[in-house]
């Protein structure tokens, strides 16, 4: 599954916050400029950000596993916690 945000937190930000809770969770495996990869017994995801339209940033999150695995969970949680970075007065809500 591949999911995307455009959030106003700068590339290395993001990736900060990716190495946070993935990291945590999986082993990683690729680190680049731009993305970071992690896997473990539940799946792989792959963290990619670009800066786009001059003050967003573009978060892709793809996982090789269907839309309700675990590891999809992760990223979808992922993508929520970016969003409540952004903005603190987002609430995080969600079962996954």
């Amino acid at each position: 599954m591949k999911y995307f945000h455009r959030t106003h937190l700068p590339p290395a930000r993001v990736l900060d916050h990716a190495q946070g809770w993935f990291g945590a969770r999986l082993a990683p495996t690729e680190e680049g400029a731009d993305r970071r990869r992690f896997a473990g017994a539940v799946g792989q995801v792959l963290v990619t950000v670009r800066p786009e339209g001059g003050h967003y940033t573009l978060v892709e999150v793809e996982t090789n596993q269907p839309g309700e695995s675990e590891v999809d969970k992760l990223a979808k949680r992922f993508l929520t916690l970016v969003h409540a970075a952004a903005d603190p007065s987002h609430a995080v809500r969600g079962a996954y």
